[in-house]
C-alpha cells in the first residue's frame, strides 16, 4: 500500500523547503532556458576584450562605434555555423575536422590554439587580480590566485549541468557596461551620427585598432567552444545527432539553435559597443587616449564618472572574467582531447576524463605562471592576438567548407546566406590578418 504524499507546501522547520522553491524558481527562469550562444557571447568579451575596446574609444572616442554593427551578423554567423555543425554531428569542431581534413591541419589548428588561449588566460586573469586589487585593496597577485583557484575548481569539481547555470547567470554582468553609460552625460544624436559615419583618418594605427577589434571579437577559441556545448547539451539530454532526428524535430532544434546564437550574439555585440561608448564619453572626452588593460580603463573612471561607475565597470570586468578563463580553457581542451582521441566533456569528471581536464589545468597554471615571469601580461595579449589571427582565417575556411559538406552535415548543410556570410568573414579577416603583419 502506498503511502500519501506529503503536501507540497508543507512547513519544513530546516528550511528546506524554501530553499527548494527559490531553486525551482531560479531553473525556471528564463535566462536559465538559453542555451550555449549566450555563455559564448558573453565569453567574448572576456577582460582582454573589454581592454580593446576600451583602448578604441579612448583613443578614437566615437568613431569606432561603427565596428560593432558590423561584426554582429559576422560573428553571429560564424558562431551559428559551428553551433549547427556539432548539434547536426554529435561531434565537436576538431572531431570533425579530423574525419574531413588532413592531419596535419588538425595538429596545426589546435597547437596554435592552445598557446593563444593561454596566452590569452594569462592577460585575463592579470586583468581580473587588478581589479579585485582596485575594489578589495588586496594584493593583485593574491586576487589572482583566489581567482584561477575558483575558476579550475568549479570547471573540475563541479558537474556541466549545475557549472554552466551559475554561468549564465554571470552574464548579467555584462549589464555593468550599459548602467556606466547611464550615469554620465551621452550626446545620443552624435552618437547615432559617428555610428553611421564615423570621421577618422585611415592610417596604420586606425587600422591596427579596427583588426584589433575584429580579432578579438571573432576568435577561434570560440568557434571550438560554442559547437563543444552544442555537444555537451546533447549528451545532458541524453539526445542524438541531429541527423539521426526526423525532420520536424530538427527543425526545432535548428530554430532553437538560431535564436539562442542570434541573442547571445546581440547581448555580446551591444556590450561591447557600450564599452566603447563608455570611454569615448569620459575618457576621450577628457584627453586620455592610451589605455592598456582593462583596469587601468576602470581606475581613469572613478574620477570621472564617479564611484558608482568605477565599481560596476570593475565589478563587471571580474565577472565576464570568470566566464571568459573557463571558455579558453575549456575550448583549447576539446580541441586537443578530439584530436587525440579522449574522451571529453563537463559532466563526468576528472576521473573519467583525465587527460581533457588535465589540458584545462595546464592552461589555466601556464597563464598563472605568466605571472611571476618576465613575460608581460600585455606582451603575452599581443602574441595571442597575433596566433589568434593566423588560426582564424583557415578555420574559418574549414568551417565554411564543413558546414557546406553533405557527408558531414547530411540534409542539414548550411544555407546559401549562412556560408556566403561565413566566406565573407573569412575574406575580411584575410585582410585584417594582412594588416597585423605590415610593418607599422
Amino acid at each position: 500500500m502506498t503511502q500519501p504524499s506529503a503536501p507540497q507546501d508543507s512547513p519544513d522547520p530546516s528550511g528546506g523547503g524554501l530553499l527548494r522553491k527559490v531553486a525551482r524558481a531560479i531553473a525556471a527562469h528564463p535566462l536559465a532556458s538559453f542555451g550555449p550562444g549566450l555563455i559564448t557571447g558573453v565569453a567574448d568579451d572576456d577582460p582582454s576584450g573589454i581592454a580593446t575596446y576600451s583602448q578604441a574609444g579612448a583613443q578614437f572616442g566615437l568613431n569606432m562605434l561603427w565596428t560593432m554593427p558590423l561584426c554582429y551578423p559576422l560573428m553571429s554567423a560564424v558562431q551559428l555555423m559551428c553551433a549547427q555543425i556539432g548539434r547536426v554531428t554529435g561531434k565537436g569542431l576538431a572531431a570533425n575536422i579530423k574525419t574531413a581534413f588532413p592531419p596535419l591541419v588538425l595538429r596545426g589548428v589546435v597547437v596554435l590554439l592552445l598557446i593563444a588561449n593561454t596566452l590569452n588566460i594569462a592577460a585575463d586573469v592579470a586583468a581580473m587580480g587588478e581589479a579585485g586589487e582596485l575594489v578589495t585593496g588586496i594584493n593583485r597577485h593574491v586576487m589572482t590566485l583566489g581567482f584561477v583557484a575558483l575558476t579550475l575548481g568549479l570547471q573540475i569539481g563541479v558537474a556541466y549541468h549545475r557549472y554552466v547555470f551559475y554561468l549564465k547567470w554571470l552574464t548579467l554582468s555584462l549589464l555593468a557596461y550599459a548602467a556606466v553609460v547611464f550615469t554620465v552625460h551621452v550626446p545620443w544624436g552624435e552618437v547615432a551620427l559617428r555610428t553611421l559615419s564615423p570621421h577618422f583618418a585611415l592610417n596604420a594605427t586606425s587600422a591596427a585598432m579596427i583588426v584589433a577589434v575584429f580579432g578579438t571579437t571573432i576568435s577561434p577559441y570560440l568557434f571550438f567552444w560554442q559547437a563543444s556545448e552544442e555537444v555537451e547539451d546533447l549528451h545532458r539530454r541524453r539526445g542524438r545527432s541531429l541527423k539521426a532526428h526526423d525532420a520536424a524535430i530538427a527543425q526545432h532544434e535548428l530554430r532553437r539553435i538560431r535564436w539562442d546564437t542570434w541573442s547571445g550574439m546581440a547581448f555580446s555585440d551591444l556590450a561591447a559597443f557600450f564599452v566603447i561608448l563608455a570611454t569615448a564619453v569620459t575618457l576621450h572626452a577628457k584627453g586620455i587616449t592610451d589605455i592598456t588593460t582593462a583596469a587601468q580603463a576602470a581606475a581613469a573612471l572613478r574620477p570621472l564618472a564617479g564611484q558608482f561607475a568605477f565599481v560596476v565597470f570593475t565589478t563587471g570586468l571580474i565577472g565576464v572574467g570568470l566566464i571568459g578563463v573557463p571558455v579558453l580553457a575549456g575550448s583549447g581542451a576539446y580541441a586537443a582531447a578530439e584530436a587525440m582521441g579522449w574522451k571529453s566533456g563537463l559532466e563526468r569528471g576528472i576521473n573519467r576524463e583525465p587527460g581533457f581536464y588535465g589540458v584545462i589545468a595546464v592552461s589555466v597554471l601556464l597563464g598563472l605562471g605568466i605571472q611571476y615571469s618576465p613575460i608581460s601580461p600585455m606582451k603575452a595579449l599581443v602574441w595571442s592576438a597575433v596566433i589568434n589571427g593566423m588560426v582564424a582565417v583557415p578555420l574559418l575556411a574549414v568551417i565554411c567548407l564543413l558546414i557546406g559538406k553533405r557527408t558531414v552535415m547530411g540534409e542539414y548543410t548550411g544555407n546559401r546566406w549562412l556560408i556566403a556570410t561565413g566566406w565573407l568573414t573569412t575574406v575580411m579577416m584575410g585582410a585584417a590578418a594582412l594588416c597585423m603583419l605590415l610593418p607599422r
